[in-house]
């Protein structure tokens, strides 16, 4: 037994072979025709530094509106040292790190949308909320914070983040 075939699938046959449709063109929204732009690539360094053929990881990566910045440890950028004195200090060079990258790119610390901390003791923890609420006084952004057993440089706190550009 034969079925007929649905109004839909006669519309479609119709338009698709030239039948009932023949010759005319078919208008489009002016969203669905225009061009897209692609988005590119691009490095963000730091004031003063630049990637080279050496390098691993780039600071940050600009990709259209949204910058995802490299994990900071809680190094001096003149001297790659971990900055002395007590923990919180280490974390303030963190979020220091972070923010000239983000300024480099046109952005900045209340555009962060999403932050990943890593700390190498939990017993921390408390101590880089304390420090973390003075860079995000309103509306902070997302966080994921993982501990983890060692961070290069010895840095005993990385931070690394996705904000907006624009």
């Amino acid at each position: 037994m034969r079925m007929e075939k649905s109004d839909r699938r006669k519309f479609l046959s119709r338009t698709l072979s030239g039948g009932a449709a023949a010759g005319a063109a078919v208008a489009l929204p002016r969203v669905a025709v225009a061009k897209k732009v692609a988005a590119r690539k691009k490095v963000i360094n730091r004031p003063g530094e630049q990637t080279t053929p050496a390098s691993v990881i780039s600071p940050g990566i600009q990709f259209g509106d949204l910058l995802f910045i490299s994990g900071a440890g809680a190094h001096d950028p003149k001297t790659h040292k971990v900055v002395e004195g007590p923990f919180p200090n280490q974390v303030r060079q963190c979020l220091e790190n972070l923010k000239t990258v983000l300024e480099a790119a046109g952005s900045s610390m209340d555009r962060v949308l999403k932050c990943n901390v890593f700390l190498t003791e939990v017993t921390d923890f408390p101590a880089m909320n304390e420090v973390f609420h003075t860079y995000f006084t309103t509306d902070p952004p997302a966080r994921s914070t993982v501990i983890v057993k060692d961070l290069p440089g010895q840095s005993p706190v990385e931070i690394e983040c996705i904000a907006y550009v624009g």
